[in-house]
């Protein structure tokens, strides 16, 4: 496809210290991170243009400033994730079509005053970083998980590449395995490495000819001795990779430092929210009230077995709930569910989560620990009943329960279940006892320290700022 004209003519005159294109891979969860850290530079001074999907640039027009869009898919016409093939199909069609058009892109800005200095990628991405290379501009990997989680991945790939490991594996003793998420169009999960493993694994293919690895997590959380816990990932990372920075947590600096202008929203949506709705009920609830509960943007939510312990332990709770429940997911909901808790409880196909969380009324989050949704959680100081499904879920409930101690886990059994008993048990624990009490005043700490970390001086920015200057300089 020919690369469109977008919003980047009609930008009002300024002069830019560099250019940077940002090229996310497709998804709420990953457009969003790589979306606030381009508000960021922006902010100090760089030109940024977004190269993504015809959809995602449609959906990413307002709220976001100065920053242009540039289409290099058209994910509207074959489908996206739905299209031919499911997500396989889509990773190859996505890639033949940026590979094309992406150093048009790039070589198009050649002939400007301002030629592109540096692609940040999505991790995802690898082939991307060829690309970089090719063309003489810097390349940054952007990882959309925490820097633990990768270091639990980093092993695996060594394995599967047949090669031994160049440092001991970090040490994470207890954690679960990761868990495969039920997606058809991937195939057979048989094996040790089924096909999205092999896909998130091919994240280390190239990785050591990265300019800098970016992590949208901050220092304080994964390196200082906090508490009882001695966590040094970034250390270990560094032994691999000396330009890991963290420039996180990437929530809109209206919640954190208040520096970035008009940054109050992330700009993407997978689905439109029903705050009018949300907020109201919230207003009507006492401080630290509400339980709630969200299990991501991703389709694969919770299955109708755990569905339905989760609408147990809800009916059993002494506390009001907020439950997102999205369309995909109401048939699984018990009969009369939703008339039986109506004087405790609200259910909403989706939520403006960051609204939601900022909130007084909210006391906990019930979460399937994305990293996007724990981070949030960090940053707002909102304790959390962590509940993985599948992934780096499993190291993000980990590290909220063994390192930060922010959260409790609900036991499950041998199927993965958490019965509704330990669901109310859990919730119970962090809304009333007394565990809950020391969690609460952990997670004031880490929200805190989230914010210096963005804050003027902090470690964030200050790693922000060591990539702009070596881009203005060059």
């Amino acid at each position: 496809m020919q690369v469109k004209e977008s919003s980047t003519e009609m930008e009002e005159e300024r002069a830019y210290g560099a250019h940077v294109v940002v090229f996310p891979f497709h998804g709420q969860s990953h457009i969003n991170p790589m979306l606030q850290l381009s508000k960021r530079l922006a902010s100090k001074g760089l030109k940024i243009t977004v190269a993504t999907t015809l959809s995602g640039m449609n959906s990413m027009q307002a709220g976001t400033g100065s920053i242009a869009f540039e289409p290099i898919y058209d994910d509207c016409i074959e489908g996206g994730f739905a299209g031919p093939g499911g997500l396989i199909g889509f990773l190859e069609r996505f890639k033949a079509s940026a590979t094309r058009c992406l150093p048009d892109l790039i070589k198009k800005a050649e002939k400007s005053e301002y030629p592109v200095k540096c692609l940040v990628y999505d991790a995802n991405l690898p082939w991307a970083l060829n690309i970089a290379k090719q063309l003489g501009v810097s390349g940054a990997a952007f990882f959309t998980q925490s820097c633990a989680a990768i270091a639990s991945y980093y092993p695996m790939y060594m394995e599967m590449s047949d090669e031994p490991l160049p440092v001991p594996a970090f040490s994470m003793p207890g954690l679960r395995p990761p868990g495969i998420p039920n997606l058809p169009s991937l195939g057979s999960v048989e094996g040790r490495f089924p096909p999205i493993i092999r896909i998130i694994l091919n994240q280390f293919s190239n990785i050591e000819k990265a300019d800098w690895i970016i992590f949208n997590s901050f220092d304080k959380l994964e390196e200082e001795e906090i508490n009882v816990c001695k966590i040094q990932v970034i250390k270990w990372m560094a032994n691999l990779w000396p330009v890991v920075r963290t420039i996180g947590p990437t929530v809109p600096s209206v919640y954190l430092d208040k520096r970035v202008k008009d940054d109050a929203d992330y700009g993407f949506n997978l689905y439109k929210p029903n705050s009018e709705t949300c907020m109201s009920w919230l207003n009507t609830k006492k401080p630290g009230s509400v339980v709630y509960i969200s299990f991501g943007s991703t389709a694969a939510g919770l299955n109708a077995e755990q569905m339905t312990e989760m609408a147990g332990a809800l009916r059993q709770t002494s506390s009001n709930f907020l439950w997102v429940v999205k369309a995909n997911e109401d048939s699984n909901l018990p009969n009369n569910f939703v008339e039986e808790t109506s004087t405790k409880g609200l259910l909403v196909a989706w939520c403006p989560q960051l609204e939601v969380l900022a909130h007084p009324a909210i006391g906990c989050f019930v979460t399937h620990c994305g990293w996007n949704s724990t981070a949030e959680a960090i940053s707002f100081g909102v304790p959390m009943v962590g509940m993985p499904l599948y992934l780096d879920e499993m190291t993000n409930a980990y590290f909220l329960e063994t390192v930060w101690a922010v959260g409790v886990q609900p036991k499950v059994d041998e199927k993965g279940l958490a019965t509704r008993g330990e669901i109310d048990r859990c919730i119970s624990e962090v809304m009333h006892g007394e565990r809950g009490q020391e969690i609460k005043k952990n997670a004031m700490q880490w929200k805190k320290f989230a914010k210096e970390a963005v804050d003027e001086g902090g470690s964030s920015d200050k790693n922000i700022n060591e990539i702009v200057a070596r881009l203005v300089g060059t």
